[in-house]
């Protein structure tokens, strides 16, 4: 059995020690004076009349039943297993212009890729636990939106942060890896993940992404890789004369072969989504695949005996009360 308040046990021994004060200089006060005790020695106490001057014991058991009710007593219900989980992941997301192209759908309103990406991503943060994340955006150059953090509030405020124009445009794909890794180089975690989404190609940064990925490789870091973007020209919003939005078809180009090997090198895998759904599976998978599950033996569940405890109480006092006004009465 555990207990919950423990602490509060120490009640026990000063209400008793009270108790027993109370009791001691009472008895040396007599309720009535004698000249000498040998006018009432021959008199015998009855049964009826030692209970009744012991009945204040009564209220004391259920001072001390209260007490331990305080305390919370809990017994396990079982023996159980803990599954923990303990991965850190830096999600590096693409902000380039290119991905306010409007070739994906949220229900049945088009939306831009950069806004579903957000949704999908939230979704995935929302069904991970016990995992420090991170988020890593990139444009011509990469920046930290959020450092690793298991307070995932947090994290969702930050991802709304996200956004098209925040830094210079273009894509450097090898900066987004980078900065990833360095996020992550110093983690104590065992097993560590970048998932890397872009629409494009890397044109831009002082690092190549295939030099990043054999950093990635030597520091044991898997970076899955997304290329989003249907096949074939997408819509993008431009304005018009008037500053109407009209929609221009424009072919985006994603450097898959790049992609792939990034993949394949860090042991990890690249996929491909061309609509919302297919983002959401992509998610779902790696979600699936990054799962490294802790068994820790102990209890998750307890009976708690506070009722137990507390209905003691209130059935001694109950009877405290009972006994004082019926049979063993006082009469003045």
């Amino acid at each position: 059995m555990n207990l919950h308040n423990p602490l509060v046990l120490i009640l026990i021994p000063v209400i008793i020690l009270f108790f027993l004060y109370s009791r001691k200089k009472q008895a040396a006060v007599s309720a009535f004076k004698f000249s000498s005790g040998d006018l009432v020695s021959k008199f015998k106490g009855s049964f009826k009349l030692k209970l009744s001057q012991n009945l204040v014991y009564l209220r004391l058991l259920s001072v001390i039943f209260l007490i331990l009710a305080l305390a919370r007593p809990q017994t396990p219900v079982a023996d159980s297993k803990i599954q923990s989980e303990g991965i850190d992941i830096v999600l590096a997301i693409d902000c380039s212009t290119s991905m306010l192209a409007e070739d994906f759908k949220l229900g049945a309103e088009r939306q831009s890729r950069i806004e579903v990406v957000k949704n999908v991503v939230k979704d995935f943060i929302m069904g991970r636990k016990n995992d420090r994340i991170a988020i890593v955006a990139f444009a011509s150059r990469a920046y930290t939106v959020c450092p690793l953090t298991l307070d995932y509030g947090w994290l969702l405020d930050n991802l709304e942060r996200v956004k098209t124009g925040l830094v210079e445009d273009g894509t450097a794909i090898g900066s987004g890896i980078a900065t990833s890794l360095n996020r992550l180089k110093d983690a104590k975690a065992k097993s560590k993940v970048v998932i890397l989404l872009t629409d494009g190609r890397n044109n831009t940064g002082r690092i190549s992404p295939l030099t990043a990925a054999e950093a990635a490789k030597a520091l044991k870091i898997k970076v899955y890789t997304i290329g989003a973007g249907g096949k074939g020209p997408a819509p993008y919003p431009v304005k018009d004369f008037f500053g109407n939005t009209v929609y221009q078809p424009v072919q985006i180009d994603i450097d898959e072969d790049t992609l792939i090997k990034i993949a394949e090198m860090t042991g990890a895998k690249y996929f491909r989504a061309t609509d919302t759904e297919s983002l959401r599976k992509i998610y779902k998978e790696i979600d699936g695949l990054e799962k490294t599950a802790i068994e820790e033996k102990g209890y998750m569940e307890y009976n708690e005996l506070f009722g137990v405890f507390l209905a003691l109480s209130l059935f001694v006092l109950l009877l405290d009360i009972v006994l004082a006004n019926t049979f063993l009465r006082k009469i003045p």
